[in-house]
């Protein structure tokens, strides 16, 4: 998109929103954002949590990083871009929901199959890719180890979203639920994560 289509964009945007619906965003600013559901999507041009679920502004809150990843909990002196994220969402903002939304189709993972996460010559992106650790995924190959790993990258963020205290402590008191979506590019199709760590199209 050049940058002219994107300024042309948002004058559409703010006639529709601020000329056609003026108390839209005044009701926003003035009580704040409240959203209910928290989404953990993929940094990909191609996948767009509020297009994919119909979301006006302010009823997502949105994180998004390559191949939709959440990293283990974890204090030590690092940038913690995500994490914050997380922690603002369910600390400060209360969601009740969190999905880790990935896709088919993600560079990152990837990157990941076959590079592994030591490229030297994609530090930022290899390093980032550790946080999933060491994937099941040998004896598989070509598009069936990228599917599959795709679906263990959720399975894997889902399971260290349980490894921060705050986020643990909600879900036991039933305030709190996880969740783990596929969205096949493709395809066009949904896939949840069941409570048996078994995928059923929705």
């Amino acid at each position: 998109m050049p940058i002219q289509r994107f300024i042309d964009g948002f004058k559409i945007f703010r006639e529709e929103y601020y000329g056609t619906r003026p108390d839209f965003f005044r009701k926003l600013v003035t009580q704040g954002q409240n959203p209910s559901l928290m989404v953990i999507a993929c940094s990909d041009s191609r996948i767009d949590p509020a297009i994919i679920g119909k979301a006006e502004p302010g009823e997502l809150f949105v994180v998004r990083n390559v191949a939709n990843l959440v990293p283990a909990y974890n204090q030590g002196n690092f940038y913690h871009g995500t994490s914050a994220a997380i922690e603002f969402g369910v600390r400060d903002l209360k969601v009740h929901d969190i999905v880790v939304l990935g896709h088919s189709q993600c560079g990152g993972i990837k990157h990941l199959c076959e590079c592994g996460d030591n490229n030297e010559d994609r530090p930022f992106i290899s390093n980032w890719m550790k946080t999933i650790g060491n994937l099941n995924i040998n004896g598989l190959e070509g598009e069936a180890r990228l599917r599959h790993a795709e679906k263990e990258g959720i399975k894997i963020s889902k399971e260290n979203l349980m490894t921060f205290p705050w986020i643990k402590d909600r879900v036991y008191a039933g305030d709190l639920t996880l969740h783990g979506l596929l969205f096949d590019l493709e395809k066009g199709e949904l896939s949840r994560l069941t409570s048996e760590n078994e995928w059923e199209q929705l």
